[in-house]
Protein backbone atom coordinates (compact mmCIF):
# COMPACT_ATOMS: atom_id res chain seq x y z
CA UNK A 1 0.00 0.00 0.00
CA UNK A 2 1.30 3.34 -1.10
CA UNK A 3 0.78 6.32 1.25
CA UNK A 4 1.09 9.82 -0.78
CA UNK A 5 -0.26 12.91 0.70
CA UNK A 6 -1.76 14.71 -1.86
CA UNK A 7 -2.74 18.32 -2.26
CA UNK A 8 -4.67 18.55 -5.42
CA UNK A 9 -7.57 16.55 -6.18
CA UNK A 10 -6.65 16.94 -10.11
CA UNK A 11 -3.12 15.29 -9.48
CA UNK A 12 -4.91 11.83 -8.86
CA UNK A 13 -3.64 9.42 -11.01
CA UNK A 14 -5.74 7.11 -13.24
CA UNK A 15 -7.22 3.74 -11.31
CA UNK A 16 -8.74 5.57 -8.81
CA UNK A 17 -11.59 3.78 -7.40
CA UNK A 18 -15.12 4.45 -4.87
CA UNK A 19 -15.42 3.71 -1.99
CA UNK A 20 -17.97 1.50 -3.30
CA UNK A 21 -16.82 0.68 -6.59
CA UNK A 22 -16.19 -3.03 -7.60
CA UNK A 23 -13.17 -4.10 -9.34
CA UNK A 24 -12.01 -8.05 -10.01
CA UNK A 25 -9.22 -10.07 -8.58
CA UNK A 26 -8.13 -13.18 -7.62
CA UNK A 27 -4.38 -14.37 -7.06
CA UNK A 28 -3.89 -18.02 -6.97
CA UNK A 29 -1.38 -20.83 -7.71
CA UNK A 30 -2.91 -21.91 -10.44
CA UNK A 31 -2.63 -18.10 -12.49
CA UNK A 32 1.12 -18.19 -14.75
CA UNK A 33 1.80 -15.09 -13.03
CA UNK A 34 2.23 -16.63 -9.89
CA UNK A 35 4.72 -15.16 -7.65
CA UNK A 36 5.85 -13.05 -10.70
CA UNK A 37 5.18 -9.65 -8.45
CA UNK A 38 7.16 -10.48 -5.51
CA UNK A 39 10.76 -10.50 -8.36
CA UNK A 40 12.93 -7.30 -9.08
CA UNK A 41 10.81 -4.53 -7.23
CA UNK A 42 11.30 -1.47 -5.38
CA UNK A 43 8.92 -2.34 -2.55
CA UNK A 44 9.17 0.37 0.17
CA UNK A 45 8.74 -1.03 4.12
CA UNK A 46 7.30 1.42 6.57
CA UNK A 47 7.56 0.92 10.43
CA UNK A 48 4.86 -1.31 11.26
CA UNK A 49 5.81 -3.85 8.27
CA UNK A 50 9.45 -3.98 10.34
CA UNK A 51 8.05 -4.62 13.53
CA UNK A 52 5.80 -7.59 11.94
CA UNK A 53 9.04 -9.07 10.32
CA UNK A 54 10.93 -9.03 12.98
CA UNK A 55 8.91 -10.55 15.59
CA UNK A 56 8.27 -13.54 12.57
CA UNK A 57 11.57 -13.98 11.93
CA UNK A 58 12.89 -13.91 15.52
CA UNK A 59 15.15 -11.10 15.30
CA UNK A 60 16.05 -8.17 16.59
CA UNK A 61 14.93 -4.63 14.54
CA UNK A 62 18.43 -3.58 14.36
CA UNK A 63 19.27 -6.69 12.70
CA UNK A 64 16.56 -7.02 10.10
CA UNK A 65 17.29 -3.34 9.19
CA UNK A 66 21.43 -4.67 8.53
CA UNK A 67 20.38 -7.78 7.08
CA UNK A 68 17.54 -7.01 5.05
CA UNK A 69 16.88 -3.26 3.82
CA UNK A 70 18.33 -0.50 2.12
CA UNK A 71 17.94 2.75 3.62
CA UNK A 72 17.54 5.73 0.70
CA UNK A 73 17.11 9.49 0.85
CA UNK A 74 15.94 11.24 -2.60
CA UNK A 75 17.77 14.14 -2.89
CA UNK A 76 14.52 16.08 -2.31
CA UNK A 77 13.57 14.63 0.96
CA UNK A 78 14.34 15.23 4.56
CA UNK A 79 13.80 11.64 6.05
CA UNK A 80 15.16 8.42 4.43
CA UNK A 81 12.88 5.80 2.70
CA UNK A 82 13.63 1.81 3.39
CA UNK A 83 13.30 -0.46 0.56
CA UNK A 84 13.48 -4.28 1.09
CA UNK A 85 16.78 -5.90 -0.30
CA UNK A 86 16.01 -8.18 -2.96
CA UNK A 87 18.05 -11.65 -3.09
CA UNK A 88 21.36 -11.48 -5.31
CA UNK A 89 19.86 -13.80 -7.81
CA UNK A 90 19.22 -13.53 -11.44
CA UNK A 91 15.57 -12.53 -10.83
CA UNK A 92 16.47 -10.86 -7.75
CA UNK A 93 13.26 -12.05 -6.10
CA UNK A 94 12.47 -11.10 -2.57
CA UNK A 95 14.12 -12.67 0.44
CA UNK A 96 11.01 -14.28 1.46
CA UNK A 97 9.96 -15.92 -1.55
CA UNK A 98 9.88 -19.62 -1.10
CA UNK A 99 9.15 -22.72 -3.25
CA UNK A 100 5.58 -22.69 -1.34
CA UNK A 101 4.91 -19.03 -1.95
CA UNK A 102 5.55 -16.11 1.23
CA UNK A 103 7.49 -17.97 3.75
CA UNK A 104 6.22 -14.74 5.78
CA UNK A 105 2.78 -14.10 4.34
CA UNK A 106 0.82 -14.10 7.84
CA UNK A 107 3.43 -10.66 8.91
CA UNK A 108 3.41 -9.79 5.20
CA UNK A 109 4.20 -6.26 4.26
CA UNK A 110 1.47 -3.50 4.19
CA UNK A 111 1.91 -3.27 0.14
CA UNK A 112 2.01 -6.75 -0.30
CA UNK A 113 -0.97 -6.97 1.45
CA UNK A 114 -3.08 -5.38 -0.44
CA UNK A 115 -1.83 -5.56 -4.05
CA UNK A 116 -3.36 -4.56 -6.56
CA UNK A 117 -5.11 -1.83 -4.14
CA UNK A 118 -3.31 1.24 -3.74
CA UNK A 119 -3.93 3.58 -1.26
CA UNK A 120 -3.14 8.13 -1.06
CA UNK A 121 -4.59 10.49 1.60
CA UNK A 122 -5.92 13.38 0.25
CA UNK A 123 -5.68 16.34 1.98
CA UNK A 124 -8.91 18.93 1.69
CA UNK A 125 -7.50 22.20 2.56
CA UNK A 126 -11.30 24.11 2.61
CA UNK A 127 -12.33 21.21 5.43
CA UNK A 128 -8.69 20.51 6.84
CA UNK A 129 -9.32 17.01 6.97
CA UNK A 130 -7.47 14.13 5.70
CA UNK A 131 -9.68 11.80 3.02
CA UNK A 132 -8.43 8.36 1.78
CA UNK A 133 -8.64 7.52 -1.35
CA UNK A 134 -8.43 4.15 -3.46
CA UNK A 135 -6.37 3.13 -6.44
CA UNK A 136 -6.60 -0.27 -8.35
CA UNK A 137 -3.74 -0.83 -10.23
CA UNK A 138 -2.38 -4.19 -11.01
CA UNK A 139 0.58 -4.46 -13.49
CA UNK A 140 0.25 -5.04 -16.89
CA UNK A 141 1.40 -8.81 -16.58
CA UNK A 142 -1.17 -9.45 -13.80
CA UNK A 143 -3.49 -12.13 -14.57
CA UNK A 144 -5.34 -12.08 -10.90
CA UNK A 145 -7.13 -8.65 -12.67
CA UNK A 146 -9.21 -10.75 -14.77
CA UNK A 147 -10.55 -13.24 -12.83
CA UNK A 148 -14.66 -13.17 -11.53
CA UNK A 149 -14.07 -12.50 -7.97
CA UNK A 150 -15.04 -9.03 -6.96
CA UNK A 151 -14.20 -6.73 -4.39
CA UNK A 152 -14.88 -3.02 -3.24
CA UNK A 153 -12.05 -1.33 -1.71
CA UNK A 154 -13.25 -1.97 1.90
CA UNK A 155 -14.14 -5.73 1.45
CA UNK A 156 -10.31 -6.26 0.04
CA UNK A 157 -9.22 -4.82 3.11
CA UNK A 158 -10.84 -6.77 5.34
CA UNK A 159 -10.61 -10.24 3.47
CA UNK A 160 -6.37 -9.39 3.66
CA UNK A 161 -6.51 -8.63 7.29
CA UNK A 162 -5.27 -4.92 6.44
CA UNK A 163 -7.06 -3.49 9.40
CA UNK A 164 -4.19 -2.97 11.56
CA UNK A 165 -1.70 -2.44 8.67
CA UNK A 166 -3.94 0.78 7.30
CA UNK A 167 -4.30 2.00 10.88
CA UNK A 168 -0.24 1.98 11.20
CA UNK A 169 0.32 3.54 7.75
CA UNK A 170 -1.66 5.60 8.19
CA UNK A 171 -0.42 7.54 11.38
CA UNK A 172 3.39 7.23 9.67
CA UNK A 173 1.48 8.84 6.86
CA UNK A 174 0.35 11.82 9.17
CA UNK A 175 4.43 11.75 10.76
CA UNK A 176 5.92 11.78 7.30
CA UNK A 177 3.64 14.73 6.01
CA UNK A 178 5.96 16.90 8.49
CA UNK A 179 9.18 16.00 6.72
CA UNK A 180 7.64 17.82 4.05
CA UNK A 181 9.79 20.71 5.04
CA UNK A 182 13.12 20.29 6.78
CA UNK A 183 13.19 20.12 10.31
CA UNK A 184 16.72 19.59 10.92
CA UNK A 185 18.56 22.93 10.85
CA UNK A 186 22.15 23.26 10.23
CA UNK A 187 22.51 19.55 11.57
CA UNK A 188 21.36 17.83 8.36
CA UNK A 189 19.97 14.66 7.67
CA UNK A 190 23.32 13.17 9.22
CA UNK A 191 22.87 14.69 12.54
CA UNK A 192 21.91 13.71 16.20
CA UNK A 193 17.64 14.17 15.22
CA UNK A 194 17.80 12.50 12.20
CA UNK A 195 19.40 9.73 14.05
CA UNK A 196 16.98 9.65 16.99
CA UNK A 197 14.03 9.72 14.66
CA UNK A 198 15.21 7.04 12.51
CA UNK A 199 15.83 4.75 15.39
CA UNK A 200 12.36 5.38 17.22
CA UNK A 201 10.43 4.69 14.26
CA UNK A 202 12.37 1.94 12.53
CA UNK A 203 14.47 0.27 15.06
CA UNK A 204 12.22 -0.73 17.88
CA UNK A 205 14.23 -2.69 19.75
CA UNK A 206 17.18 0.13 20.02
CA UNK A 207 14.37 2.94 20.76
CA UNK A 208 12.92 0.64 23.91
CA UNK A 209 16.86 0.53 24.99
CA UNK A 210 16.96 3.84 24.97
CA UNK A 211 13.96 4.93 27.01
CA UNK A 212 14.42 2.34 29.73
CA UNK A 213 18.52 2.72 30.25
CA UNK A 214 19.40 6.15 29.08
CA UNK A 215 18.61 9.29 30.91
CA UNK A 216 15.49 9.45 29.29
CA UNK A 217 13.16 8.53 31.75
CA UNK A 218 15.07 10.93 33.99
CA UNK A 219 14.03 14.36 31.91
CA UNK A 220 10.89 12.59 30.80
CA UNK A 221 7.84 11.45 32.67
CA UNK A 222 5.95 8.49 31.52
CA UNK A 223 2.59 7.20 33.41
CA UNK A 224 3.19 4.06 35.13
CA UNK A 225 0.96 2.09 33.03
CA UNK A 226 2.47 2.94 29.68
CA UNK A 227 5.71 2.81 30.51
CA UNK A 228 4.89 -0.88 31.11
CA UNK A 229 3.64 -1.64 28.00
CA UNK A 230 6.02 0.22 26.84
CA UNK A 231 8.58 -2.37 28.11
CA UNK A 232 6.59 -5.18 26.09
CA UNK A 233 4.77 -3.84 23.66
CA UNK A 234 5.95 -2.87 20.10
CA UNK A 235 3.10 -1.56 18.48
CA UNK A 236 2.55 0.72 21.62
CA UNK A 237 5.73 1.47 21.57
CA UNK A 238 6.07 2.44 17.85
CA UNK A 239 3.02 4.51 18.45
CA UNK A 240 4.75 6.42 21.20
CA UNK A 241 7.59 6.31 19.19
CA UNK A 242 5.72 8.47 16.53
CA UNK A 243 4.32 10.51 19.28
CA UNK A 244 8.15 11.11 20.54
CA UNK A 245 9.20 12.53 17.37
CA UNK A 246 6.46 14.54 16.73
CA UNK A 247 7.49 16.18 20.32
CA UNK A 248 10.98 16.30 20.19
CA UNK A 249 11.35 18.01 16.75
CA UNK A 250 7.88 20.14 16.78
CA UNK A 251 7.11 20.76 20.51
CA UNK A 252 3.56 19.13 19.72
CA UNK A 253 2.38 18.24 22.95
CA UNK A 254 1.00 15.53 24.19
CA UNK A 255 -0.29 14.47 27.89
CA UNK A 256 2.01 11.23 27.36
CA UNK A 257 5.22 13.10 27.94
CA UNK A 258 5.92 15.77 29.89
CA UNK A 259 8.89 17.29 30.71
CA UNK A 260 10.11 17.05 34.42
Amino acid sequence: MKYTELDNIDSLSTGMIGNNEVFSFECHSKIACFNKCCRNINLFLYPYDILRLKKRLGISSDEFLDKYTDIVMRPSGFFPEVLLRMSETQEKTCPFLSEQGCSVYIDRPDTCRTFPVEQGIFFDAKKKESIPVYFFKPPDFCLGQHEKKQWTAASWAKDQDASAHNQMTALWAELVSLFRNNPWGSEGTEGSKAKMAFMATYNIDSFRDFIINSSFLKRYKIKYELLSKLKINDTVLLKFGFTWIKYFLWGIKTKNIQQR
